[in-house]
């Protein structure tokens, strides 16, 4: 008997500056909270077919695992954790304002 499908959303880096990023319903953002929470298999297989298609914009495109809590999408895994903040050999970019 297969899995459950549970939350996921579709993520990748972006080509030009290797920043990690997540599919919304209009595009790609950096922040995770904005991004499409996908509960269809069947949907997200589509959805990640297409974005994977983005050759020129993106690199490495996945689904990622999410809990969702008062509607935010929220890493699944300290994998996906660990991606969304950023860098961590020193602080810059999202880990600035942290």
């Amino acid at each position: 008997m297969p899995k459950p499908f549970t939350p996921k959303v579709i993520t990748a880096n972006a080509l030009l500056e290797g920043d990690v990023i997540y599919l919304t319903a209009t595009g790609w953002t950096r922040d995770l909270a904005q991004a499409d929470v996908l509960t269809d298999e069947a949907d997200a297989d589509l959805r990640l077919i297409e974005a994977s298609a983005q050759t020129d914009h993106v690199v490495g495109v996945y689904l990622a695992d999410v809990t969702v809590k008062n509607g935010i999408p929220h890493p699944a895994h300290f994998r996906e954790d660990f991606r969304a903040r950023g860098p961590s050999n020193y602080p810059h970019g999202k880990q600035e304002h942290i």
